[in-house]
């Protein structure tokens, strides 16, 4: 990128020592790109040729994963939403989010292997709980709160009653 198209926030996320491998699995899933990593040299905090940061991009979005050590670990306080067109792309992410070490939690949330959270949301859930209807967004509302994966047929049921 160059100066005048850089993205000005860039989230950096904290890493004892995968940025690397946690980097390639995002990019894999998500069909991002590996833009930059910069290793640790002689003398530095981290081992002599590991990764120090590694820049990529998901969706346009730029991030820099820093391996950091382990002083700092990821909390719910913050998360990254994905928004998905369909119950295909919320089971694909959702399943390989939640493998290997990951978790499930409430109402769409989930952590994967390396500790980060995620909100992994169908456009459907928005578009049933913005209706005017409070009936209506209420039924929804309730089948959500019920839920770990969002299931979009589950929230169609109970938005028609």
């Amino acid at each position: 990128m160059d100066s005048t198209t850089a993205q000005k926030i860039v989230p950096t996320l904290w890493f004892d020592d995968q940025a690397e491998e946690a980097a390639r699995f995002y990019v894999d899933l998500f069909d991002g790109s590996i833009l930059n990593v910069s290793r640790y040299g002689e003398g530095g905090p981290g081992k002599a040729g590991s990764a120090m940061t590694v820049d990529f991009e998901l969706f346009g979005q730029r991030f820099t994963g820093l391996n950091g050590g382990p002083h700092f670990q990821f909390t719910e306080a913050v998360s990254l939403a994905v928004s998905c067109a369909d119950q295909d792309e919320v089971d694909r992410y959702w399943d390989a989010l939640t493998a290997d070490g990951g978790a499930e939690s409430q109402c769409a949330w989930c952590k994967d292997r390396f500790g980060l959270s995620w909100q992994i949301v169908p456009t459907r859930l928005m578009e049933l709980m913005s209706d005017p209807d409070p009936e209506k967004s209420g039924r929804v509302m309730q089948a959500m709160l019920q839920m770990r994966k969002i299931v979009v047929a589950d929230l169609e049921a109970a938005y028609a009653g």
